[in-house]
């Protein structure tokens, strides 16, 4: 056989194997590493809220085995283990989270749900603490409170601070809600339709296959997704079922992954407001 066939030879087999290689792990830090992979679909922005914790360990292995790096949208919930996600407890997940490069935000500390505003007074109704279950008026300094009691737990048990967003449990605002929020230091962070993965939607009416279905095909460049760290009510747990495929599935196609640090919408914001928000928390 001629070198020059044995030449061809081997080539055709090395652009074979880098054809079947699986891609995984891209994000937006790789893309100037992988031109021709890397993001050629776009940036995600993949966010999880506390929830029971039930799926926490398995949601923080798959994102370090794909090298992802998210966002985690922290509230003071009842968790699996009969205690709370901001207890001491957890503080070696959140260590772990934090130095794997994730970012993280405040989801209020006792899941604070918005009522009404009438009058410019605003009532809230807590789901968790000492007030769970009742409608509390809120001016505009105990609201900023709510916020920055989550941001103050996280750095007491790892020592980062969140950066200076936030999300509204059930996505409820209000524009003075969310001028409160600015007003010390935060920006609200809401999700993109096609990035509502329904985890805590009825397992029956919504089966994995069908919301990983879903996602795979609707999500596009830009969007921020949301799920749970686990969620009490859905039978068949969203996240063994789904986490692993989906990112699959998005990195096959081309999708990159980023935290919200690097998100168009908020880098500026985070770069810049956000600084009085860290401030105004550890007075």
């Amino acid at each position: 056989m001629s070198k020059s066939i044995v030449s061809r030879l081997k080539w055709l087999i090395a652009a074979i194997a880098a054809t079947a290689a699986p891609v995984t792990g891209l994000h937006a830090a790789d893309a100037a590493s992988a031109p021709g992979q890397a993001c050629r679909a776009g940036t995600l922005y993949l966010t999880f809220d506390t929830g029971s914790m039930s799926q926490a360990q398995l949601i923080a292995d798959t994102l370090r085995r794909h090298h992802i790096k998210a966002t985690f949208f922290l509230a003071n919930e009842p968790t699996i283990n009969k205690d709370s996600s901001l207890e001491a407890g957890w503080a070696p997940y959140w260590k772990a989270l934090a130095a794997d490069g994730h970012a993280f935000g405040t989801h209020t500390y006792d899941h604070v749900y918005l009522r009404s505003v009438r009058d410019g007074k605003v009532t809230m109704r807590p789901q968790f603490g000492a007030d769970a279950g009742k409608d509390v008026a809120t001016d505009a300094n105990g609201f900023c409170r709510e916020l920055q009691r989550s941001a103050q737990a996280l750095r007491g048990m790892t020592g980062v601070d969140m950066v200076p967003l936030w999300r509204a449990p059930g996505g409820r605002t209000a524009p003075q809600t969310l001028q409160w929020a600015e007003q010390c230091g935060f920006r609200h962070v809401g999700w993109a339709p096609a990035g509502f993965l329904g985890d805590e939607l009825s397992s029956e009416r919504y089966p994995n296959q069908a919301l990983l279905a879903r996602a795979l095909r609707d999500l596009r460049d830009g969007d921020i997704t949301m799920a749970h760290l686990g969620i009490w009510s859905r039978k068949d747990p969203w996240a063994p079922g789904v986490l692993e495929p989906l990112i699959t599935g998005l990195e096959r196609k081309g999708f990159c992954f980023a935290t919200l640090r690097e998100h168009p919408a908020y880098r500026n914001w985070i770069a810049t407001a956000g600084q009085g928000a860290h401030k105004e928390g550890k007075r």
